[in-house]
């Protein structure tokens, strides 16, 4: 059972990683391409007020907290020290 444990974990982490990596990138060209678009585009004469502002997304985890997570899964056995190192290395680097 503790085998299953330390995969499901595994995978839970590698995949919030995933996760935090693609919205990153996300981020990164959306950001790029309005800059590049508000570049292009005529100042707008006046622009109508807002009905009503959308919900703002749930934040990412910070990276703080995604090795807090990580801490816990690895002091809890889940995780072994390279199993630990590895993922906080990819979290570090992204």
């Amino acid at each position: 059972m503790p085998r299953l444990l330390r995969t499901v974990a595994r995978t839970a982490v590698v995949a919030g990683t995933a996760t935090t990596v693609s919205n990153r990138v996300s981020r990164r060209q959306a950001n790029k391409w309005g800059q590049q678009e508000a570049a292009q585009a005529p100042p707008p004469e006046a622009a109508p007020a807002p009905v009503a502002a959308a919900p703002a997304a749930a934040p990412a985890p910070s990276m703080i907290d995604q090795l807090k997570e990580l801490g816990e899964l690895k002091e809890q056995g889940i995780l072994t020290e390279d199993e630990f190192a590895e993922q906080k290395a990819k979290l570090l680097a992204g």
